[in-house]
């Protein structure tokens, strides 16, 4: 069996932490994952122990060991990313406190005051990303005005993936995407200290780490970390780049004729597009996100939405506790496997859902803390199916909202995440785009862009346009055109979501101010 024919991405998201073989041309050979916990509060809090995520990481590698004969002595490299936004805050003895993670919700009121001030636009032109209470320049923003111990006890900031890199490699340092989209310039892939001086954490300089790009440049595996993951000392380790971004680069955001986009809708809603650094569209809005991509001058341009599929959890979630206190319970496997039944039965277009059933609200393309879901156009006629529907219809959209606010609707649409799998679920996003759809083979996208990292930066291919030619297109399916009938009904439902989308922040505002009247009234 030859030595160092494999390579290993490891992806560490919110809820499980997944450890994938490549064989050095792209194809999977076996992955195992470990569940990743997190904790949240009525506050707004959402929180994840770094001892713990470590030990779930060092678990999973040592179980792909367990499934693939001479692991170690076969793995030529590993690469790392995982969820992106956050702040894992690291002292001279380890960690200073769990890590603060996107869905923690506590920035609020510090997001606001900071987007208030005029320095914001030129922040905002720099980064190309809106302020919003996932990222860790908001968060140590509000950590440095109401926690200031925690940023004191503190030697470095980091993210998911840089904390994992330091455990497997002992370098404290990030990568371009995330430095420049949080604290640089995405031209320069560089920290900015306008950005920096913008976010009012000038004082706090010093707790940024070096940036390494992945694509270029590994730090040898440690001796410890070989002990806890059972690899080889000295294995190269390659820093990925933001999962969001390597998700799309393994899914196929970059690669094609015409405007291509990818979408990831899984739990939540990730849409980006592959673009020149010196063609990027800044909304007057200031939302969004702009993350380099591991290419020369490429960037991609992204607007996210924090509940995607979550929404369809929501709605089956209520057709499960009904049968169930009637005494005929079901799973949640059985309800998915009907959803494509439950759209045939109903009509498009008759009912407008706005999917913002995440407690932390929206942030693409609008950034508001309040953001809730709801239906508008429910009539006396309509059933679980039209509900069903109309919230099928919202993520189709709300992911139009998102390309809208970036320029021009894109040319072809490259789908990965939960709803690829769904038929009726590829012909609403195709028809709200007016745009075909592609999926992609690749089980792992994640997992596979970081990989694909590794490949580049041993030198297994000259560079990454060459990686995505043997990796990427030839897992590609074929575009699947989207119906006429569907894309001229939802081309006449986006103006009344848009128009009931930007009329509903005052009922928002009114509606948080009654629900904190009433916390503060039960206290």
């Amino acid at each position: 069996m030859p030595e160092h024919d494999i390579l290993i991405g490891i992806d560490a998201g919110t809820s499980v932490i997944k450890a994938v073989a490549f064989d050095l041309r792209g194809r999977q050979l076996a992955s195992a994952s470990v569940p990743n916990n997190y904790a949240s509060t009525a506050e707004g809090s959402a929180t994840q122990n770094l001892e713990q995520t470590w030990r779930d990481c060092a678990a999973a590698l040592r179980d792909l060991g367990d499934r693939i004969e001479n692991l170690a002595a076969r793995t030529a490299a590993l690469s790392v990313t995982a969820q992106g936004d956050g702040t894992w805050l690291v002292g001279n003895d380890g960690p200073v406190c769990d890590a603060w993670l996107w869905l923690d919700a506590r920035a609020a009121p510090t997001v606001q005051r900071l987007a208030a001030r005029a320095s914001d636009r030129a922040r905002f032109e720099a980064t190309g990303t809106g302020l919003n209470t996932c990222q860790q320049g908001s968060q140590m923003a509000h950590m440095d005005a109401h926690m200031p111990e925690l940023l004191d006890r503190a030697e470095v900031a980091l993210h998911c993936k840089d904390w994992l890199y330091l455990n497997l490699t002992g370098i404290r340092a990030t990568d371009p995407s995330e430095a420049s989209f949080t604290f640089g310039n995405f031209r320069n892939r560089q920290y900015d200290d306008t950005v920096i001086e913008a976010l009012g954490l000038t004082r706090r300089r010093h707790l940024l780490p070096q940036i390494v790009d992945g694509s270029q440049i590994t730090h040898p595996l440690t001796a410890e970390a070989a002990t806890r993951t059972g690899l080889r000392a000295g294995t190269p380790v390659s820093l990925g780049y933001v999962d969001m971004v390597m998700t799309a680069l393994g899914a196929g955001v970059y690669g094609g004729a015409g405007d291509v986009a990818c979408s990831t809708v899984g739990s939540t809603g990730v849409h980006l597009r592959a673009v020149p650094a010196n063609g990027v569209h800044l909304n007057d809005q200031g939302t969004g996100y702009v993350i380099c991509l591991p290419i020369p001058g490429i960037v991609t341009q992204v607007q996210t939405n924090m509940a995607a599929t979550l929404n369809l959890d929501w709605v089956l979630g209520l057709a499960a506790d009904i049968m169930s206190d009637m005494g005929k319970p079901v799973g949640h496997r059985d309800l998915v496997d009907h959803i494509e039944d439950w759209l045939s039965a109903s009509q498009p277009g008759q009912i407008i859902y706005h999917p913002y059933i995440s407690e932390a609200g929206e942030r693409g393309p609008f950034v508001n803390a309040d953001a809730r879901a709801g239906f508008v156009g429910l009539a006396l006629h309509h059933r679980f199916p039209d509900l069903l529907r109309a919230v099928a219809e919202g993520l189709g959209m709300a992911m139009r909202d998102c390309y809208a606010a970036m320029g021009p609707l894109p040319s072809e649409l490259r789908l990965t995440g939960g709803a690829a799998r769904s038929p009726g679920l590829r012909s609403i996003l195709s028809a709200s785009l007016d745009a075909p759809v592609r999926v992609s083979d690749r089980d792992e996208a994640g997992a596979a862009g970081a990989a694909m990292m590794a490949a580049v930066a041993i030198g297994v291919y000259p560079d990454m346009e060459a990686c995505i030619k043997e990796w990427v297109t030839p897992l590609l399916g074929q575009a699947e055109a989207p119906d006429p009938g569907l894309t001229a009904a939802y081309q006449r439902l986006f103006p009344a979501f848009s128009a009931s989308r930007q009329a509903l922040p005052l009922a928002w505002d009114a509606l948080a101010a009654a629900r904190a009247k009433q916390i503060w009234a039960g206290n």
